[in-house]
């Protein structure tokens, strides 16, 4: 009998654990702020988890750190770092997609450098951390999207983290290289258009970046979470960050939304690219609005400081022959990334020899063809000559480099100039045109050359149109 009363002493007392471990009351991420201090215990999932990192810590010694982004049943989201103890113990255990409970951590203001999440704080732990696996909770979501439209975010105060979702609509190949650190890195650009008419290039890193061709390949769906969106060139450049999310073929209502549109009538739309660059680090093109023959009058003032014009035309012709010489189209450049401005990895491009050895790297390496074309410009003021560099002249000619190279070498050299051509007096244009002042022979003389091209979209260029017609009432 005394063990019959054991037994039922003890199933009660597991019983009224188990009603206590139901009922246990988590604070609510959302909630969380610096004037908590340590007391609290939170519930999540993690839906994110970054590589591990060392790091030269400040006494000199080699830390180690990992972060996870975790999200509750109220959908609040925050991110937490693990450090050194912290992380060792920890990062195989918190993976991806399992709910854990955490207390004993720091919080403290979000490091807005590192951190896209968009909770004002964020958590710290170190070898005080009190982490459990627990149960999967149904309540709480695999991952929480806020997505936005492209036009959108192209209105946005830069830097900024966003989520995105929409069409992958082309991809380049992947590219190793060397940070100055001697870290060994893989990116590749990929391209996204959403039902905003908008496109922007993203560049993915890592395991990411090495995925099979087979995955972007066919224009699917792709929802990105964490995507840091800055200013470069004078376009938009987006990076998925190593804490990012990337979902293929995503199961959102907006994934659905942006398919429909893809397949009705967005593969047909002209989208207005915003990550196009204007080849040299600066402000976003936002030269002066004129017509040929004002940027032509315009460019015979220019003296002491180079100035940025923006013309809407068409291509008329490109220089082909000089003197009844044929003009090469394209050059052999080096294509090994160099760390360039803001520390961004970029392609040589400098010209090789026959050898295709750079005298700037002072090596063999990664080449491929870039245009430097001479083209006439014309709209119904009058025309221009302006010389035309890589990246400006494939969206001139809505071919690139590696086409001309190909038509040429394959079908010969009245192929590519029949394909050209077809170019001329085709599409409206703007294009972002440089007058710099420089010496030649001893004298100065003003240089003009096309640093960005894109199509011209038909509200933009109506406003111009509409604006030169009030101006013509006016006289």
């Amino acid at each position: 009998g005394l063990s019959h009363t054991t037994r039922d002493s003890s199933g009660y007392f597991q019983e009224i654990a188990e009603m206590t471990i139901q009922e246990e009351i988590f604070f609510p991420i959302r909630e969380l702020s610096t004037y908590q201090g340590t007391k609290w215990t939170i519930k999540g999932r993690v839906t994110m988890r970054s590589p591990m990192r060392d790091f030269k810590q400040r006494n000199g010694g080699e830390g180690k750190v990992f972060s996870v982004e975790l999200l509750d049943a109220e959908g609040g989201e925050i991110r937490a770092s693990f450090f050194n103890e912290a992380a060792e113990k920890l990062y195989n255990l918190m993976e991806a997609g399992k709910c854990f409970k955490l207390s004993k951590g720091n919080v403290r203001i979000a490091n807005r450098q590192y951190n896209t999440c968009k909770h004002r704080y964020e958590l710290v732990f170190d070898k005080l951390a009190q982490v459990d696996e627990v149960e999967d909770d149904k309540k709480i979501d695999a991952v929480k999207y806020a997505i936005e439209n492209l036009r959108s975010v192209k209105g946005k105060t830069l830097p900024c983290s966003v989520d995105i979702c929409g069409v992958l609509i082309s991809y380049e190949q992947p590219i190793a290289f060397e940070s100055k650190d001697g870290r060994k890195l893989v990116k590749r650009n990929i391209t996204l258009a959403d039902d905003s008419g908008m496109s922007m290039a993203v560049t993915l890193w890592a395991e990411r970046a090495e995925k099979d061709d087979s995955a972007f390949s066919g224009s699917p769906v792709v929802a990105m979470k964490g995507v840091v969106v800055k200013e470069w060139q004078g376009g938009l450049s987006g990076s998925l960050t190593e804490g990012g999310k990337l979902d293929l073929h995503p199961d959102l209502p907006e994934a659905k939304r942006v398919l429909e549109w893809w397949k009705t009538s967005g593969h047909a739309q002209d989208l207005t690219f915003i990550s196009q660059t204007t080849g040299s680090p600066g402000p976003r093109v936002s030269g002066k609005i004129l017509d040929v023959l004002e940027m032509k009058q315009a460019c015979e003032q220019v003296v002491t400081e180079q100035q940025t014009y923006s013309v809407y035309c068409r291509l008329a012709a490109v220089q082909t022959r000089k003197r009844d010489e044929v003009q090469p189209l394209y050059y052999t450049a080096c294509l090994e990334m160099k760390e360039g401005m803001q520390g961004r990895m970029l392609p040589c491009n400098r010209r090789v020899d026959e050898n295709e050895f750079c005298a700037v790297c002072q090596k063999k390496g990664k080449v491929g063809p870039r245009l430097n074309l001479r083209c006439k410009f014309e709209d119904a003021s009058g025309n221009c000559w302006v010389t035309a560099f890589h990246p400006a002249a494939e969206k001139v000619l809505s071919l690139t480099a590696q086409e001309v190279q190909d038509i040429e070498q394959k079908q010969g050299r009245e192929a590519i100039e029949n394909r050209l051509k077809d170019a001329y007096y085709g599409q409206m244009l703007q294009i972002h045109l440089r007058a710099k002042p420089e010496m030649y022979n001893g004298e100065t003389r003003t240089g003009v050359s096309c640093i960005a091209a894109s199509l011209a979209t038909v509200r933009d260029h109506s406003r111009f149109m509409l604006k030169e017609i009030e101006e013509m009432l006016a006289k």
